[in-house]
């Protein structure tokens, strides 16, 4: 239990350093927000000082972090898988379903800036649906390059040669629907019966 516990308190030190350049802090500035005095501060930092909570409270509210981030505890077990997001070229994507074949569902994020030259469509198995939620998002469908913005849709057969990509100032977030082997979404124009 003591191993345990040393072990986490050896951890609060870097992480008080990494939050204070993260945020471009000097000591003495964070002695001056928090009034704990810099010879503390940088020994708490370097581990020769014993982290306590009347240490630490200031800090938290300095770092605007929660108590447990500084000292690194674990989190509270939940029982959910947890979908972890995938990053390609630049895209973060985050997996939205998990049944195993059938469309699949995912959130994506593309970060600002067009890749240099002339993007390489590329063509495969299946059918995509893509609603943009923010941002601007540029697809080449074949011959075709349209600037799709925040509430269009688009469909398409994924043997279609392809490439889509950020073409605005900030993220774009895209909301896509995946079928591996061709499968159309079913859009509804109207309520059955009107």
């Amino acid at each position: 239990m003591d191993d345990d516990l040393d072990g986490v308190l050896e951890g609060v030190g870097p992480r008080l350093r990494a939050l204070r350049r993260q945020q471009d802090a000097t000591l003495a500035e964070l002695s001056a927000t928090t009034g704990i005095s810099v010879s503390t501060l940088s020994r708490l930092e370097s581990g020769q000082r014993r982290p306590t909570l009347e240490l630490l409270l200031p800090l938290s509210r300095a770092y605007r972090v929660p108590l447990d981030e500084l000292v690194g505890a674990p989190s509270v077990a939940d029982p959910r898988v947890q979908a972890r997001p995938v990053t390609r070229n630049g895209m973060t994507m985050w997996p939205l379903s998990r049944r195993p074949g059938g469309v699949q569902a995912y959130r994506a994020l593309f970060p600002p800036g067009v890749p240099a030259g002339e993007p390489e469509q590329r063509s495969h198995e299946g059918y995509e649906w893509m609603y943009v939620l923010d941002g601007r998002l540029r697809l080449l469908l074949g011959e075709h390059d349209l600037d799709l913005r925040p509430g269009e849709v688009v469909e398409f057969d994924t043997h279609v040669p392809h490439w889509f990509g950020n073409v605005g100032d900030r993220p774009a977030e895209v909301l896509m629907l995946f079928g591996p082997q061709g499968e159309r979404m079913h859009v509804r124009a109207r309520p059955a019966g009107s």
